[in-house]
């Protein structure tokens, strides 16, 4: 017999629904609990499932309100249903899937979907078929139903219908999504290409004898009157794009034009997901250039009108509204941090990043809910960015054209899409505006004056777009001692920190950002500024909201990342670090805005060396103990999930990163904090972790420990080289960097004692350096860890010198000169020493690698000196003349005048 409901039950749990819509939240609260009551019953998912589906009288908010509720509990639980209730729910799913209610229909499809996803699709078995089957049904409400389920499923468990005991169900399904292309109705058109959409990207198998069918299904619909229709179709063109480009080649002009009308459809959704075309075509470059060159003067003009900012941008950015400094920030409308753990790289650049056109990481500073999605602006920006780095000074031209137009019209809204422009073909056309720069350099700096905050916080990021060029300017004419290098730089440095104080809170984010990127490019170029630099990033902490606040702390670090010790004077100290350690007292353990406040004080910390001894003691207390709670809090929540939640290891990853620049800082002065403390014990245990940033974050602290105060670290050595052998997988490329780079320091300091542990390390080491497509940084520190370990112990490491010469050569053939390039040179001499036949092989590349050298040491240097007139008299003077025609000219050069080979 089919379940019915208790009719008193029943009108309690609709009473229940309905109250939960009240705007009363203390009522809110009262009926979630009751709810959450309920939900102990095994069949309350019976109740709602007749509340959503036989209760016709009810309002279609209670009902669909009943079938949200059951949704949560399938997602949360639905394994625990009894077998009954389970196969009730299914069954009363597909009989409602034709209710005349939209929302209701809407909702059971969300239900069946979530249902589908938690079980094996295959054993529901006549979802499939019986969807299919409605869908010729003459009852638009059960044709339209039965797809918009169909339609979800195929979204949500496409990787379940990927499976081989689904492929029957698949060849019956698309061939027949492909005949409603045609249907009356546009609902159901929509629906169709949608259905097919979703096995376009992972190439389905029974798609692709059909693929003809759907492309020319595409083109009948490519004029259709319904939004949703041509937004599938464009969706389906640029998926086509990247799996069957040769489908579509024999029709790419007719698709280029179709594309072109998109692009500038009325409806602004529609041009997004036409204006992801020029994206993907870009990915292809030489496809890109084939087609797509004729029609770039008509395509820049389409692009650049999408950069504009719609009414209803404006609107919701209150780009009328100019001084909002005073008004907090919620909570809303800030985005979650994630903190990024220290990566060791031989160079020690700046890790800052400046945000561009890639996908959704494009920022042109709408950052209010309402507008920071993907829009058409953003991607139209993006599209002109990519194609500009395809196209370089072939679209340039076009884009000149408009400019003139821009950015000397007095519609502000105008203006700033022009400023945007130029932001956006700034990478790919570099070459082409250099001619033009000297003149918009100081154009965009005025505009940083500019009465619209909106126009002032786009020419913010445009700015950093050139700012290396503005640096480089700077570079040249100080290096020929001109006082002219200060016509760019010092103007943009000074209205820069203008805009940092703005009374607009976008433009005071924008000019932070935009200020980092600077501070980057100029490095030492910014030691006479320091005083007022630091003045006018100490005064916004006074006057930032929340927001803010956190990229204020970016600037600061990036700043102490880039003039380094020039830091490390009593004024700067004064002034920087009062507003800092207020932060830093005012914010709880669990407080997230820790994170950026110690990405900051790491870089702090690190720049200002023993100026940041005063304040060591109590930061570097407060990391040991968020590093011992989490460890304990995760020990507590492996132990009993129940009673205990999973901390957040963010942050007993940044206290990790902290206590790194610390150690890299302070030097032996961390020596006291280490001796009195637990933190190499709960180190060792964080090395251990199974989040791979923890372990990242614990190998840092590892080598910069080892470097500050090896006597401490020594009697771990043991148990810690078996761990770091075991990260020594490229699969996780930051923690094997830095168990690289851990490796290394060690074995500097233990010398001939590291003999033991060789055998554990090299092959991986080996392996890693001949990988093809291993990240440069990570070739580097493997480079430079064999050179240490070849260092201590050659003759263990000699023997396998074939193996890795040439790859070893070149790696650290582009890197500076610095104390661990020189300790990997003289390991890889004494390697020769110990295997010259080793070299012979590649022996040329030695020679690019020691010629790559600026200035090295006189012992080092006849360390090189002696190799090379060995290696020369070994094989006579007329083989080594022919050895030598091998050489680039400016190769041969530099060695004769060096070793006087």
């Amino acid at each position: 017999m089919t379940w019915q409901p208790d009719p008193s039950g029943l009108s309690q749990i609709i009473q229940l629904l309905k109250e939960s819509q009240s705007p009363d939240t203390n009522m809110q609260r009262q009926v979630q609990q009751k709810l959450e009551d309920l939900n102990k019953y095994p069949d309350f998912n019976n109740y709602l499932i007749y509340a959503l589906t036989k209760l016709k009288d009810e309002d279609d908010a209670t009902r669909s309100l009943a079938g949200l509720i059951l949704k949560n509990n399938v997602k949360q639980q639905y394994s625990n249903f009894p077998p009954n209730v389970g196969a009730f729910i299914q069954m009363e799913c597909l009989k409602a899937v034709g209710d005349p209610s939209a929302l209701i229909r809407a909702t059971v499809g969300i239900l069946i979907t979530n249902i589908a996803a938690k079980i094996n699709l295959a054993t529901w078995k006549d979802l499939l078929p019986t969807l299919c089957g409605f869908l010729d049904s003459n009852d638009y409400n059960t044709c339209e139903g039965a797809f918009g389920a169909l339609q979800k499923v195929c979204e949500d468990c496409a990787e379940q219908l990927e499976a081989p005991e689904m492929q029957q169900s698949l060849s019956v399904m698309i061939p027949k999504f492909l005949t409603f292309f045609k249907h009356a109705t546009a609902k159901i058109r929509s629906h169709a290409i949608s259905c097919v959409n979703q096995f376009i990207i992972c190439r389905t198998p029974v798609l692709m004898p059909h693929i003809d069918d759907f492309i020319q299904g595409l083109f009948t619909l490519a004029e259709d009157e319904d939004i949703e229709v041509r937004k599938n179709v464009c969706r389906a063109i640029v998926m086509l794009q990247e799996v069957r480009m040769d489908k579509l080649r024999p029709h790419m002009h007719n698709i280029i034009e179709y594309m072109l009308i998109r692009t500038k459809d009325d409806d602004e959704s529609v041009g997004l997901e036409a204006c992801e075309f020029w994206l993907t075509l870009a990915e292809q470059p030489m496809v890109c250039k084939e087609y797509l060159r004729a029609f770039l003067p008509q395509l820049v003009p389409v692009l650049i009108n999408g950069m504009r900012y719609s009414q209803m941008d404006i609107i919701l950015l209150k780009g009328d509204v100019e001084d909002d400094q005073m008004v907090p920030d919620r909570d809303e409308d800030i985005k979650p941090r994630f903190h990024k753990s220290k990566v060791h790289g031989v160079r020690g650049d700046g890790q800052h990043q400046q945000d561009g056109f890639d996908g959704e990481d494009f920022d042109d500073g709408d950052d209010d809910e309402a507008v920071s999605d993907w829009n058409l602006r953003k991607c139209s920006a993006a599209a002109l960015d990519v194609l500009a780095n395809v196209f370089h000074e072939e679209i340039l031209n076009d884009v000149l054209v408009k400019l003139d137009e821009l950015l000397f019209d007095k519609n502000w809204v105008l203006l700033e899409s022009g400023i945007l422009v130029l932001g956006a073909i700034a990478e790919g056309c570099m070459n082409g505006m250099l001619v033009h720069l000297p003149k918009l350099i100081p154009f965009l700096t005025e505009a940083l004056d500019n009465k619209k905050a909106l126009v002032r916080s786009i020419t913010c990021w445009t700015l950093s777009r050139y700012a290396h060029w503005i640096v480089s300017q700077s570079q040249v004419n100080h290096n020929d001692g001109q006082e002219s290098g200060k016509k760019y730089l010092e103007p943009l440095m000074q209205e820069l920190l203008k805009r940092v104080l703005d009374a607009n809170k976008k433009v005071q984010e924008a000019a932070c950002s935009a200020f980092a990127t600077l501070e980057e490019e100029a490095c030492t170029l910014l030691v006479p500024y320091l005083q007022f630099i630091l003045q006018t990033l100490v005064y916004a902490f006074k006057k930032y909201q929340h927001k803010n606040l956190l990229i204020l702390y970016d600037a600061i670090g990036t700043l102490a990342d880039s003039v380094g010790a020039y830091l490390n004077k009593t004024e700067y100290i004064e002034l920087l670090m009062p507003p800092l350690i207020e932060k830093w007292n005012n914010l709880r353990d669990e407080d997230k805005d820790l994170f950026p406040l110690l990405e900051c004080l790491s870089s702090v910390a690190t720049a200002l060396q023993s100026g940041f001894m005063p304040y060591a003691a109590p930061v570097f207390n407060r990391c040991v103990n968020l590093v011992r709670n989490t460890l304990q809090q995760s020990l507590n929540h492996q132990q009993n999930q129940e009673a205990f939640e999973a901390p957040d290891k963010d942050f007993m990853i940044v206290a990790l990163d902290l206590l790194s620049g610390l150690a890299e800082g302070l030097g032996f002065h961390i020596e006291q904090y280490v001796k009195e403390s637990n933190i190499l014990a709960l180190m060792f245990e964080c090395m251990q972790d199974h989040v791979p940033e923890v372990r990242q974050s614990s190998f840092a602290l590892l080598g910069d420990l080892t470097k500050a105060c090896f006597v401490h670290v020594k009697e771990y050595i043991p148990v810690i080289m078996p761990i770091l052998a075991n990260n020594l997988n490229p699969d996780l490329i930051s923690v094997c960097n830095n168990a690289t780079w851990a490796i290394g320091e060690i074995s500097i300091q233990l010398g001939g004692d590291m003999q033991p542990f060789i055998i554990l390390m090299i092959q991986p080491l080996v392996a890693i350096i001949n990988q093809p497509n291993t990240p440069k940084t990570l070739l580097e520190n493997t480079a430079i860890t064999i050179g240490r370990l070849g260092f201590v112990c050659p003759n263990d490491v000699a023997p396998l010198l074939p193996q890795f010469a040439r790859p070893w050569c070149t790696s650290l053939r582009n890197i500076r000169d610095n104390e661990e390039k020189d300790s990997a040179f003289r390991g890889f001499c004494e390697m020769i020493s110990a295997n010259p036949r080793g070299i012979i092989q590649d022996f040329i590349f030695f020679c690019d690698a020691v010629a790559s050298w600026m200035d090295p040491k006189i012992d080092l240097k006849e360390m090189f000196y002696k190799i090379l007139h060995g290696f020369k008299d070994q094989v006579g003077e007329e083989a080594w003349a022919q050895f030598a025609e091998q050489f680039p000219p400016p190769l041969k050069e530099r060695l004769s005048k060096l070793y006087d080979v």
